[in-house]
């Protein structure tokens, strides 16, 4: 018997892995976090498998329920949203399995903030304005924020930020970022990211409350940084014609003759 930790991905059925659809579909039970995982994912479960809703079970049910399907030798799929290695609670859960001597496996998801990206047509890392993307959060109920870890210091860096599970507090996000990005910075924001009723909004820190209009959900992404939309920035080295690499050696004495 194995626990399967699935991440489900952003929200569209088929923005799920082969491997975490074959493993869906052949365990005999499935736990799923149904505040944030779209019942269309459940349709690759097996007939008549146990299918149970962990949004109302507390750490130690989910666990009972765990054990319980340990004890009859059945396999489970443990479902979680976008990508189990970012606010996923997967590591206390794991914690709880390792002491319990039951097996489990882990299967990566496509994170919200990668669907957030594609939705706005943009990679966030271009030559010459942006090469980091900081993937943070403000303070929640469910977690405290480590002393080092505010939205200023990341902001000082330049950085694209994703910011998670901070919408209602996007007044405080505006007024934390605007002195370090400008007011004329670049925003996104993306509710439910690939469901059939996504939402974009594109602003800038100076326009967003006009441009927001009705109140977003807790889930929505805020997306900060100048490689929004940007069309003024270097092309990288990568595909130059004069760049001398691996598969493509260039000149007279290229780096990697073995490859010529």
């Amino acid at each position: 018997m194995t626990v399967h930790f699935i991440g489900a991905g952003p929200g569209a059925p088929d923005l799920l892995t082969l491997r975490g659809r074959d493993l869906i579909a052949a365990c005999p039970v499935c736990l799923y976090a149904g505040s944030l995982v779209p019942e269309g994912v459940l349709a690759h479960c097996a007939p008549g498998a146990r299918i149970v809703n962990t949004a109302p079970l507390s750490l130690d049910e989910i666990i009972a329920e765990i054990a319980a399907a340990h004890a009859a030798g059945k396999d489970v799929a443990r479902l979680h949203s976008g990508d189990l290695s970012i606010w996923s609670a997967m590591g206390e859960q794991l914690r709880r399995l390792r002491a319990l001597g039951i097996p489990f496996t882990v299967t990566p998801g496509v994170p919200s903030f990668s669907a957030a990206a594609a939705a706005l047509e943009a990679e966030l890392t271009l030559p010459g304005l942006s090469q980091s993307v900081v993937l943070t959060r403000t303070a929640g109920r469910a977690s405290a924020m480590p002393d080092g870890e505010k939205l200023a210091a990341f902001a000082a860096t330049g950085a694209v930020l994703a910011i998670h599970l901070s919408i209602h507090l996007l007044d405080k996000v505006v007024a934390e970022l605007t002195p370090h990005y400008g007011a004329d910075c670049p925003v996104a924001i993306v509710w439910r990211a690939s469901w059939p009723d996504q939402r974009v909004v594109r602003a800038t820190l100076a326009t967003l409350d006009a441009a927001l209009g009705a109140e977003m959900e807790r889930t929505a992404l805020i997306l900060v940084g100048k490689t929004l939309g940007a069309s003024d920035f270097d092309e990288s080295r990568l595909y130059a014609a004069d760049y001398d690499r691996r598969y493509r050696p260039v000149g007279t004495e290229p780096r990697f003759p073995e490859a010529s």
